[in-house]
């Protein structure tokens, strides 16, 4: 079964873009919500939790726009999980838009993995 595609948007109310996006690519920043610890090498972000490892390399980048990802041992080619930053015009509020692939029967539980950690990164940016 090839993993399905979704894309879920968090709003950020008064919150530096810069600083979100720092958390978003930093190994201080990604290691305050997303793992325990990460390290970079080259253009590889080798991410831990607890006793487990994980690298994943940058496809692309686009400073405080958007930046994709690739888990290094995804055996399906075009998966990849991206964050991507954008102004809500209306509001003029900062959302983040992730996109990042999971098989269907998983896909819930991977949004609701996303929900909990973004949670947790709002509390590491005080809001």
């Amino acid at each position: 079964m090839s993993k399905e595609k979704f894309h879920i948007e968090y709003v950020f109310d008064k919150v530096s873009r810069r600083s979100l996006w720092n958390h978003l690519t930093t190994p201080p920043g990604l290691s305050a919500w997303f793992a325990d610890d990460v390290f970079i090498k080259d253009k590889v972000y080798t991410f831990k939790w607890d006793r487990e490892e994980q690298s994943a390399e940058i496809l692309s980048i686009k400073p405080e726009i958007s930046i994709r990802y690739r888990w290094v041992d995804e055996d399906e080619e075009n998966v990849y999980f991206e964050f991507r930053l954008h102004t809500v015009e209306l509001t003029g509020a900062t959302a983040l838009e992730i996109t990042d692939f999971a098989e269907p029967d998983e896909k819930e539980d991977s949004i609701e993995l996303w929900d909990t950690q973004i949670e947790e990164l709002k509390r590491t940016l005080g809001i």
